[in-house]
Parts: C-alpha cells; structure tokens; sequence
C-alpha cells in the first residue's frame, strides 16, 4: 500500500505545477506562504501541544511520517503514545480511534485516502455518529476523521470517489472541506476542540500547494467557525460556489470571465455540513444567478443539496435564471488520463456553464 500511495504522489506533482501555475501559489513581498501539508502539520502539532488527550493514529503516520508527509516530525517530537502507526484495518484502528474517544481522548484518526474508509463505516456512522444522541448527550464522542478525498491523478476508482454528500447526509458529523493553508489548520483545530465528530476531506492534489497566510493564521490561537462560509472573490452577475480544489477553478474561470464583463462571486463552503445557507441566499440576492461545481456526482450531492435549499428560501424569488450544476461525470473515475480529465470539472466547464445561466 506505500508503495502504491508513494506512485500516486509522484503522479501528482505535474498537478501541483499546473495548480500552482494557475494562480493557487500567490506571493507578496510581506506574504508568508505555507502549503497545505505544512498547515495541516502545523494544526496537529499545535493542537497535540495544547492538549495531552489529543493524539494521531492512522497507516505510516509515525516512522514514515505519512503517506502524504503531513505528519512529518511528529513521531520524532511526541513518540510512540501520541503518533500511532496502525496495521492495515481501517475497521480496527478506527474502531480503537472512536472507543479512546469515548474513554476521554480525543483522536485525530487519518485514513490514507476516504475511499478506504469504506471498510470502517459502521465505525464512523453508526457508533461515533449517533452515540451522543442515543445517550441523551451525556457520551460525546470527540474524533476527527480526516484524509484526503475526492479524485487525484491516474488512481483510478477506487480511489477517487467524493464523500461530501456522503458524510454531510448523516446527523451527528460535521463535514469540513478546505481549500487553501488557512483553510486547512483553521478547521482542522476546530474539528480538534469540537465535541462532536468532524470529518476533515482534503485533497490530495492540494497538499504540495502554496497558499498566503496572513499573520492572524499563523497564531497557535486561530480557529476558523465550523459552519461559516467564506467569499473568497467579490462579484455583482452571478455566484459560484465550491468547495476543496474546485474552488480554485472557480476562481480561475472567475478571472477569465471578468476580461469578458463578467463578475463572478466566489463562495468556498468550507462547512458542508452544517452548510452556510445564509451566505448563499445573501450572494444569489445580490447577483440573480448561481452555479454550484463540485467534483462528485450529481445524483444526491451538495449541488443539489444548495439548489433545494435555494428553492425552499427566500433566495428563490431573486432567480432570474435556473441554478445551474457543474459536476464530476456519472460515472466510476477511469483510469486513462485523457478519459480522467474529460471526468473531472475543467474550468472550461465552470466558464460554459456561467454563460449558459447568464445566457451570454
């Protein structure tokens, strides 16, 4: 399984470039630029250092200081009792991972890709779910799940797949989604201090890439809110929103709009579950137009999740067009790259669907 993870990363690295080409690595004189890895690194590390109870367990997060490098130096700094390096299970150590945090620890538990997560849902769904509820609250279950989700390069499909709607389905989770380095540590510390469980879904393709971070997201002492989105581009003709690595595309097709006379907003989600509807319904109030891209299937998922909460409030009245869904293919990711790309939202497709709704 290392091995095979280890080739997914290197044909990962000409996607790193392209992303970071295409505007995701932005510099500045005073700008600090952390990758998304580091960020995450930085997030458990402080987290671990704040709080005795917090520890990692997952396959080669210790020694081999993750599959992905985002534990590097963690094993060497806590040791044995805090970085937990775990067979092959997902359903064991996952299962340790969810009893610990019910006995009063509160574990960080990595899944080297959410597709492998599968084999441990009862886990995650059925006992650190809905066992706060079941006890009436007085068993809190503080676990977070975290991992990297959704499609990356030539990894075919069983190791592609979006769990967002998945995961945001189910009472009892919290589901957060990030896109960029403050992204990453903001919400990874509040799934850490939350009482409930939060599944964290990054993405691969991501982890390598370089994004500012302000001064304030530097501090040990920042928490982004779960449940808040944030607009990441002002815009006046329609809203775009995202999360995870396609709202860099939007942002990018957002640009490429703007030479022709259109304004596009911008929303990253962030939170899928609880979703910001509230900055949703304000944007599409102001702009009369929404396109919602994701990288999963559009049977069921978030997309379609927004386009009924836009029917049901007072959003709807402002529609002067129908929202309109940017989704990953329905069908299993397949492994010819040609096919892949063709599978995946290009921003090719964002900008096509932008004119379609705007009639342009």
């Amino acid at each position: 399984m290392a091995a095979s993870l280890r080739c997914f990363l290197r044909s990962g690295k000409d996607a790193v470039s392209a992303l970071q080409q295409r505007g995701f690595h932005r510099s500045s004189a005073a700008a600090v630029q952390v990758t998304v890895r580091d960020a995450i690194n930085q997030a458990i590390d402080e987290e671990m250092t704040r709080d005795e109870r917090v520890y990692l367990l997952g396959e080669e997060v210790a020694q081999y200081d993750g599959a992905y490098k985002v534990s590097r130096g963690l094993w060497k700094k806590y040791g044995d009792k805090r970085i937990m390096d775990t067979p092959i299970s997902e359903m064991g150590f996952t299962g340790i991972a969810v009893g610990s945090a019910m006995a009063g620890l509160r574990p960080i538990c990595e899944f080297m890709t959410f597709n492998f997560a599968m084999q441990a849902i009862d886990h995650i769904i059925n006992s650190a779910a809905k066992t706060c509820y079941m006890s009436a609250g007085l068993q809190p279950v503080p676990i977070v799940f975290r991992g990297p989700n959704g499609a990356a390069m030539g990894v075919a499909a069983q190791h592609s797949q979006c769990f967002a709607s998945w995961y945001a389905h189910c009472p009892g989770l919290k589901v957060v989604s990030p896109w960029s380095s403050e992204d990453a540590k903001g919400l990874l510390k509040a799934a850490v201090r939350d009482d409930n469980p939060v599944v964290v879904l990054e993405n691969e393709l991501l982890y390598g890439v370089s994004f500012e971070m302000s001064e304030e997201s530097q501090s040990k002492d920042f928490v982004l809110p779960i449940g808040k989105a944030k607009v990441e581009r002002q815009g006046s003709h329609i809203t775009l929103v995202s999360f995870s690595r396609d709202v860099g595309n939007c942002m990018d097709a957002a640009a490429v709009l703007a030479k022709e006379g259109i304004d596009c907003e911008v929303i990253n989600l962030r939170t899928i579950r609880p979703l910001d509807v509230e900055c949703i319904q304000t944007s599409v109030m102001k702009t009369n137009h929404l396109v919602t891209v994701e990288g999963g299937w559009p049977q069921s998922g978030v997309g379609a999740e927004i386009c009924a909460k836009i029917m049901e409030g007072p959003a709807f009245n402002y529609l002067d067009s129908p929202v309109t869904r940017v989704t990953g293919v329905d069908i299993p990711m397949p492994y010819a790259k040609i096919l892949e790309e063709h599978t995946m939202p290009q921003i090719k497709d964002i900008i096509f669907a932008v004119k379609k709704t705007l009639n342009v």
